[in-house]
């Protein structure tokens, strides 16, 4: 890998670090969010809420516009707004202006993370070196998860708001070394309109201006905005709006499909959904990442609730899950050069479903030591799935399409977020209501029955989760030999 493919592999880190530790910094800087801006639990809400909105709203749209408008335009100018209001809230005086702060650095990610990845797969060589800079981009990204539960912490003890100038500085550092090293493409490589099956339309030419498919971009942006909506506010909203919005993202769902099978240049190709290993991937991804921030979810609750850690020694705590920042760069690409990306997948989500039931038996006064196994598993698992899964979800994708793939894995990994956490809150809250037994024990049971969520998800990932390829070997049509005309026999049997 030479000096400058190395760049452009930090400088694309980079910006998936600052997505992970963006993200953890706020969970933990949230309580005193709340206690300065007098935020009500509605209003606190909306602060999470936003910023998933705009992530899983446009991911589809961001993933597209990467392929049609160039990779590194779709990656430098998101990374410069997100700088920008990433600051905005860090200087916000009420709860509406961090909402929407948020909102918009959100958004910024779901046009940046798809371009970051589409970097890679299309810029570096099939290969080991393209293998290798997938798994260090993907343990990367769940490092900064890690670190920035610990660094958020810290900074929140210092003054929350640094929990938002801080990425503005990072950001800047990544955008003054991403103008200089991520590599120009091709803007109009993209623009030939495809028919669903792949195939350029008629009189389409790649020196056409690009072209996106507005209807389609916004029936499925509002569609995945209200499905998320929907799935965030679950828990705490009347089940006739819940129902409502569910029913609208449908309909909206529904129009999209329509409009991408009779558009000549369909923002979502319907073909592409043919690669089995692109599908199975996206599910796999939504499963598993639906159990593993459902799991983190409860197991913070356990911790800061039910045996009173604070918020620096529970942080501490859970960074044995970040073992994935080690473990991704240095054994996963080993173990998928020997076993391949389906085995080592199965092996992790395997890992899961064991340190996820191992984690059960949940008691008042267990000591970290029998916890720490299960936490550490967590993050060996993280190792083996992520990266693996993101380079399953991407092979056998067209150039012009990786964008596209990125996009729809990015978006599979935010629903199943939404979906984990509001899926173990829902039982946790249902379980705690119901509870006969007072205070912590009730509270005790909730937490072990939320657990069996992310089981659950992990044994339905095992089943679901992509297959080997297999080859099929092409059998040459057996012809008798010809008779040596002069000389002996050739090496294959046949006279020269």
């Amino acid at each position: 890998m030479s000096g400058r493919s190395r760049g452009v592999l930090l400088v694309l880190c980079g910006a998936i670090f600052l997505e992970g530790v963006d993200v953890a910094m706020l969970n933990v800087a949230l309580p005193s969010i709340r206690a300065e801006l007098g935020l009500s639990t509605g209003a606190l809400q909306w602060v999470m809420s936003a910023y998933v909105l705009g992530y899983g709203g446009f991911m589809l749209l961001g993933g597209r516009a990467a392929d049609l408008f160039g990779r590194r335009r779709m990656f430098l100018l998101p990374l410069a707004v997100f700088l920008v209001f990433s600051g905005l809230g860090g200087l916000a005086g009420d709860g509406w202006t961090l909402v929407l702060a948020r909102f918009v650095t959100g958004t910024c990610a779901a046009f940046l993370m798809p371009a970051g990845l589409s970097v890679i797969t299309t810029g570096f060589p099939a290969g080991r070196q393209r293998t290798t800079a997938l798994l260090v981009y993907s343990g990367t990204g769940g490092g900064g998860f890690s670190v920035g539960l610990i660094v958020g912490g810290l900074l929140t003890a210092a003054d929350w708001r640094w929990v938002f100038f801080a990425p503005v500085v990072l950001a800047a550092l990544i955008l003054a070394a991403g103008l200089p090293l991520i590599p120009r493409t091709e803007e109009a490589r993209g623009t030939e309109e495809v028919r669903t099956d792949g195939t350029p339309a008629a009189g389409t030419a790649a020196g056409r201006r690009p072209r996106l498919d507005l209807p389609g971009a916004v029936t499925v942006t509002a569609a995945i905005l209200l499905f998320v909506l929907t799935v965030e506010r679950a828990t705490h909203a009347p089940p006739v709006q819940t129902l409502a919005t569910l029913a609208a993202s449908l309909v909206l769902l529904l129009a999209f499909v329509l409009i991408e099978h009779r558009s000549p240049a369909p923002l979502v190709r319907p073909g592409i959904f043919r690669t089995r290993s692109l599908v199975r991937a996206n599910l796999t991804g939504l499963l598993f990442t639906a159990g593993f921030f459902g799991f983190q979810f409860i197991a913070v609750l356990y911790l800061r609730e039910l045996r009173g850690w604070s918020t620096l020694r529970t942080s501490f705590a859970m960074l044995a899950m970040g073992a994935d920042v080690v473990l991704a760069p240095l054994l996963t690409p080993r173990l998928v050069r020997r076993f391949g990306t389906a085995r080592v997948i199965l092996g992790g989500l395997l890992l899961a479903a064991v340190a996820y039931a191992a984690f059960l038996p949940l008691g008042m006064d267990r000591a970290y030591v029998a916890m720490f196994p299960s936490l550490l598993l967590i993050g060996v698992a993280f190792a083996l799935v992520h990266g693996p899964l993101t380079m399953t979800a991407t092979d056998g994708v067209a150039e012009r399409e990786q964008g596209l793939a990125a996009g729809l894995l990015y978006t599979s990994l935010q629903f199943g977020a939404a979906l984990g956490l509001s899926a173990a809150t829902a039982v946790a809250t249902a379980v705690a209501g119901a509870a006969t037994a007072p205070g912590d024990a009730g509270l005790l049971t909730a937490y072990r029955t939320a657990l069996l969520v992310p089981l659950l998800t992990a044994v339905l990932a095992v089943l679901l989760s992509p297959r080997e390829r297999r080859r099929r070997r092409r059998l040459r049509p057996l012809t008798p030999p010809k008779p040596a005309l002069c000389g002996p026999a050739a090496p294959d049997g046949r006279g020269e």
